[in-house]
């Protein structure tokens, strides 16, 4: 990896989506200057465009469909049919507004927006108060110490809350009034934010294992004051946990056990120490929580094979160099070790004393999400996206019903529910003459961006075995080598497929796709219908309507809700709403719905000059597309896990100070607690000043 000089203060704009050079290596391992993993031709999109349905072909077929073949099963189906769902109910995009009423703005989003800013400070609407929740170091388990900045130990940082906190959710503790229970992913270390006189060229054995000790998950009981939203830890409770690098886990699914996992020290395949770069996740409602493992492939070093490539795992040494301290990070020493991570893990909160697992039929990618919603009759659905430019979306359905309850025997099958039944990728086409699709963002001659799409499965798991649905690929090797398998198929490629999020409302799905600035750029994939910009820096987000809007439907309808950016940039679109009356949003990333069916964004790599920031978003009604500025976040940071809940909004302030050139000695931002002390990653909560709901 190329070693970085750069100045406090040099220009982001000079880096993909407006991200500094410093995130670049320490989050994605310099992803976006690595040659494009996927390399494939499968270009569907622009292929099928020439020869797709017009709109009015697309809806007289959409209402001869018959029942049967919506609600096609999940389970062992070899081919998918023909995607010919009605567009999506309400979008009218440009021309089914009507005339907006004149309150304040939709339930729920009815607060001042906050101005675009540069403030090394969290912002918050007029009327509204915050409060640190919790701070990269803070004790949780019982015997760990308070945070010391200059004399930090891997054995104190397992016991304390880890670093860079992203995927945020609060699950309710029974019988406990006032309390619920925090999960927290912590995403990656920022070695040079973290340790006063870091050297990368050498660093530590200590400082690798602190550094081990501070990724993975964070469970910690809270306590809320019932006269505002503000949350308070409960240290030493008996359901607080950390999960590190270190942690063991147990490998389910169609891989576990296959030779493709096995390695030196694990000849079973199915005992992995640890997780890496959890980013978002999502709850279950069985009572777990989901976790993705994104960008692992920055953390392994010396690789030479060309499926490794696909995954952007690199040839020489990693920008930590952890392979000096344990050979299981050396692809050269330990082949397997590598396609251990990447998957999607699952965590019991309610059990400190549980084993986490990690799923491998739900694929192994760049998970950036991974949510939930139940079929009509009670299995499990979940959507998950790819986070790298031009890769795909994918959706698995269970064969296995949700049990009720919570005895250890429900519990128990619960935990199995992701173990069997089908994983599916995505293939869009849209319904424009791809002569209209000119890559400036410019709408088609039918005034949007919209179309149909296909689930096309990839690997099927029952009780007694797994069935791989892509020529000249076993299950196990589809479970490892999902990308692979996506390009076999045909998937879509995507503008970074990030979170992705089911309506609780209106059960339409939202993804999340954050930029692409290899879009139509040299010899990559050029715009089409579903990613219509080129050199597309803003990003955008897609609605997506299920057929009859079953969870296990096989096919769908889709169109693009915002196209992000300047509201004055022609380019942009915001749901049809009127743009001078919209806040400006770049880069979406992580989502998440209020109980009114607002649909709230979080951003990564503000484009736009300004600080990333939470957004809320109508989804319907008059006011759909109306998106208001609700937060900003401190210099170099990122906003993350947004959760909404009546009387409190919970954000993931994450790599604060996190600016090219910056270290413990030169900080970039002095948040959250001032000069003098060190820049540290944190949970914040925030409430209105008079106690009501958000945003009513």
């Amino acid at each position: 990896m190329r070693k970085l000089l750069p100045l406090i203060g040099t220009p982001s704009g000079s880096h993909p989506g407006g991200r500094s050079a410093m995130t670049c290596r320490f989050r994605c391992g310099d992803a976006c200057f690595h040659e494009v993993p996927n390399t494939s031709s499968n270009e569907y999109v622009g292929d099928v465009i020439a020869g797709a349905l017009s709109r009015r072909s697309m809806m007289r077929a959409a209402a001869v469909v018959t029942v049967a073949a919506a609600g096609a099963g999940a389970v062992g189906v070899a081919g998918a049919p023909s995607a010919q769902a009605a567009p999506a109910a309400g979008k009218g995009q440009g021309t089914g507004h009507g005339k907006p009423s004149k309150d304040k703005g939709a339930r729920g989003l009815r607060f001042t927006p906050v101005a675009p800013n540069t403030r090394d400070a969290v912002t918050v609407p007029d009327g509204y108060r915050q409060d640190v929740v919790i701070r990269w170091g803070e004790p949780i388990l019982r015997g760990a110490p308070a945070f010391d900045p200059e004399r930090q130990t891997a054995r104190a940082q397992a016991g304390q809350f880890g670093y860079n906190n992203d995927f945020l959710a609060l699950l309710p503790l029974h019988g406990e009034r006032d309390r619920q229970l925090l999960v927290a992913n912590h995403e990656y270390t920022d070695e040079v934010l973290m340790f006063r006189g870091y050297d990368p060229e050498n660093p530590t054995r200590e400082q690798v294992e602190i550094a081990w000790a501070a990724h993975g998950l964070s469970v910690v009981a809270v306590e809320e004051e019932r006269r505002s939203g503000k949350l308070t830890p409960v240290s030493r409770h008996h359901l607080n946990r950390r999960v590190t690098a270190t942690t063991e886990f147990r490998l389910t699914g169609p891989a576990a056990g296959s030779d493709l996992v096995k390695t030196s020290v694990d000849r079973t395949g199915r005992k992995v120490l640890g997780t890496l770069n959890n980013c978002s996740g999502g709850t279950t409602p069985w009572g777990t929580t989901l976790h993705g493992e994104e960008n692992f492939n920055q953390y392994f070093a010396n690789s030479s094979r060309a499926t490794d490539k696909r995954y952007g795992i690199g040839t020489g040494t990693t920008e930590r160099k952890w392979e000096r301290f344990d050979k299981r990070f050396d692809v050269a020493q330990e082949p397997n070790e590598v396609h251990r991570f990447g998957y999607v893990v699952e965590l019991d909160p309610y059990d400190p004393d549980s084993t986490p697992r990690k799923h491998t039929l739900l694929g192994r990618f760049k998970h950036e999400a991974a949510t939930v919603r139940l079929t009509h009759d009670g299995r499990p659905v979940v959507y998950t996206g790819d986070d790298e430019r031009f890769d795909y979306f994918y959706k698995f359905v269970g064969s296995k019903r949700m049990r009720h309850g919570n005895s250890r025997w429900a519990r128990e099958h619960n935990l199995s529910l992701l173990d069997e039944g089908t994983l599916y990728v995505a293939r869009l086409s849209g319904d424009s003459p791809a002569i209209e699709i000119d890559g400036t963002g410019t709408l088609p001659g039918d005034g949007e961006f919209d179309g149909s799409g296909r689930w096309i499965p990839l690997v099927t798991a029952t009780e007694d075995g797994a069935v791989s649905h892509v020529e000249g690929m076993t299950a196990e090797e589809v479970c490892v080598f999902t990308r692979l398998a996506g390009d076999k198929v045909g998937a879509t490629k995507m503008d970074r497929p990030e979170d992705i999020e089911p309506s609780p409302k209106t059960g339409k799905v939202y993804v999340a796709l954050t930029n692409n600035s290899k879009r139509g750029v040299d010899s990559n994939a050029k715009a089409d219908e579903a990613n219509p910009r080129h050199a597309n820096k803003h990003g955008h987000v897609l609605e997506l309507t299920e057929r009859w809007n079953r969870a296990d439907a096989t096919s769908f309808a889709w169109s693009l809700f915002l196209v992000a950016g300047d509201p004055e940039d022609p380019a942009t679109y915001f749901a049809g709403f009127p743009k001078d009356r919209v806040s400006p949003i770049s880069c979406p990333d992580n989502v998440a719905f209020d109980d009114h069916g607002n649909l709230w964004i979080s951003t990564d790599g503000n484009a736009l000059g300004n600080h990333d920031g939470l957004f809320g978003v109508a989804t319907q009604g008059d006011r759909r597309g109306e998106l208001k500025q609700f937060l900003t976040v401190p210099t170099g940071a990122e906003t993350c896990g947004p959760l909404v809940q009546d009387r409190r909004v919970l954000v993931a302030v994450q790599h604060p100070g996190e600016v090219d050139g910056a270290s413990v000695e030169k900080p970039a931002s002095t948040w959250p607690d001032g000069p003098g002390k060190i820049v540290r990653p944190a949970v914040v909560a925030v409430w209105r000043a008079d106690g009501r709901d958000i945003g009513v």
